[in-house]
């Protein structure tokens, strides 16, 4: 996959291509079929195959709580846009001042212009241009006047009927079920940061842990989770499986929210190399033990439950 991160240096052999658009956070099952419609024009009519996502997320400019909300960061995103075999992404830095250019000469100078699209596919709820005025019916309207093709993907729709959005996603992850929010995204939540060191409690008490740093990674619930995780590589990942504390570490009177990971019978030496973490299932609520003793009973009990759930063949289906 070819990644162009300035919209007007595409290279020529990638112009009169098909392009699916959006922010594309979680790249969950819904977005995946925006792309996939792209794809299936680009095979008809033999012409290259391509994103166009914005980075950082809009939401990011304008969220003044600050709070972190992203499912999908850049390189995770990248990835899983390359893994479905397009030829090129191209990313839109957004910012402030991008965010003034009207719906119309976005289309004019960057989908025409530049990028030469024949054929753009956009969400059905997809908004562009200064105050969201761009949508999907403005880009098929422009199409006709400037001459490329336009598809809307309406709403893709779970098993229950209910609209498949990141924002469900979200509230699944903050309300400790993760279970349904990988039956949504089509595969596990995952997380991905570097291992960094912290006061290393838990290889006192018989449980090596690997700390995550969160960043701009939405907040999943405080808790245990059942996880599997791999050092990120080039070759084919190898997964361990392990258990996870989201939160503060009530025990120890932590007041930063950061990610522990134990994995079972591992004891290779990870600092500073970048972790990748999967979501598996959540055990149980954080709670502060009355001592190192009840704590470390309590994590054996963890640690006993999280194998068995990671050994079901239930759980095959989003770990492969």
């Amino acid at each position: 996959m070819y990644i162009c991160e300035h919209y007007n240096k595409l290279p020529k052999r990638f112009h009169r291509g098909s392009i699916a658009i959006g922010n594309f956070d979680g790249m969950h099952t819904g977005h995946r079929e925006v792309i996939n419609k792209a794809r299936l024009f680009s095979q008809v009519n033999r012409s290259p195959w391509g994103v166009l996502t914005f980075e950082p997320h809009p939401r990011e400019i304008f969220n003044n709580s600050n709070i972190p909300f992203r499912l999908t960061p850049f390189e995770v995103k990248n990835r899983e846009i390359a893994e479905m075999g397009i030829d090129f992404l191209v990313v839109v830095k957004f910012n402030l001042e991008f965010s003034q250019i009207s719906a119309e000469t976005f289309i004019r100078q960057i989908l025409v212009e530049n990028l030469k699209a024949s054929y753009i596919v956009s969400g059905f709820n997809f908004g562009f241009g200064n105050n969201r005025a761009g949508n999907p019916k403005f880009l098929k309207t422009m199409g006709k006047k400037l001459g490329f093709k336009t598809a809307g993907v309406e709403q893709i729709l779970d098993e229950d009927g209910s609209v498949i959005s990141s924002t469900r996603i979200r509230d699944m992850l903050k309300t400790g079920n993760p279970k349904s929010a990988s039956k949504l995204l089509g595969r596990n939540f995952e997380i991905q940061g570097f291992v960094c060191k912290g006061d290393q409690r838990g290889r006192e008490i018989g449980f090596p842990t690997a700390n995550i740093q969160m960043n701009t990674y939405l907040r999943p619930a405080v808790g245990v989770y059942a996880i599997k995780a791999t050092i990120d590589q080039k070759m084919v990942p190898v997964w361990h499986d392990g258990i996870a504390n989201f939160g503060y570490r009530p025990t120890f009177n932590g007041k930063k929210y950061i990610l522990e990971v134990h994995l079972f019978g591992f004891n290779e030496e990870i600092y500073g190399k970048n972790l990748r973490v999967k979501i598996i299932d959540y055990l149980r609520p954080e709670k502060k033990f009355e001592n190192i003793e009840a704590l470390t009973k309590q994590i054996k009990l963890d640690c006993s439950e999280a194998k068995f759930i990671l050994s079901s063949q239930d759980n095959e289906k989003w770990t492969s």
